[in-house]
């Protein structure tokens, strides 16, 4: 089996038939439709194979009904679990689109070679996503987009950047 893909994490139990609330990590929230098979990984790193009985979506957040989860204390086991799908069942992106786990662990370089950091997360506030690389313990955000993020070549885990005057202080 591929790589896992977290499309929800898990906030806390709702209701007394065993549902959960969980928070969308995926940009594709119609992932959810017709899906049903997908493995929880849970906190202490379990890995538990589930089936979706049932979805709906409430206030920017799923709540998910899974087979054979059907008390709030069997609902209390995923508390906090991300729910994943099999890499190869991604949603197909478009050439300039990435997944946050795909950059994710990419090292970030300028056009001239100078080393920036490793990102550490993808920031979303609301308009453009923010690259969080860390370097040596400091943070610097970059905006993920076309004009400064040059190259991304996932393969090689790398990210060229051509940042504007100013953006990075050295």
């Amino acid at each position: 089996m591929g790589e896992l893909v977290a499309i929800a994490k898990i906030a806390k139990p709702r209701g007394l038939k065993g549902e959960v609330v969980a928070d969308v990590l995926t940009d594709f929230p119609e992932r959810f439709e017709g899906l049903q098979n997908v493995t929880a990984l849970l906190e202490n790193g379990e890995r538990r194979e589930l089936k979706i009985e049932e979805h709906w979506f409430q206030n920017e957040r799923v709540v998910l009904k899974f087979e054979a989860v059907n008390s709030i204390e069997a609902a209390e086991l995923f508390r906090n679990a991300e729910i994943c799908i099999a890499e190869e069942d991604a949603v197909e992106l478009e050439a300039d689109e990435f997944y946050d786990w795909q950059l994710k662990g990419c090292e970030v370089v300028t056009v001239d070679g100078h080393s920036i950091g490793i990102v550490r997360e993808v920031m979303r506030t609301g308009g453009t996503e923010n690259l969080v690389v860390e370097d040596d313990g400091k943070e610097i955000l970059i905006p993920f987009a076309e004009a400064i993020c040059a190259e991304v070549n996932i393969e090689k885990r790398r990210i060229v950047v051509d940042p504007p005057e100013g953006l990075l202080e050295f």
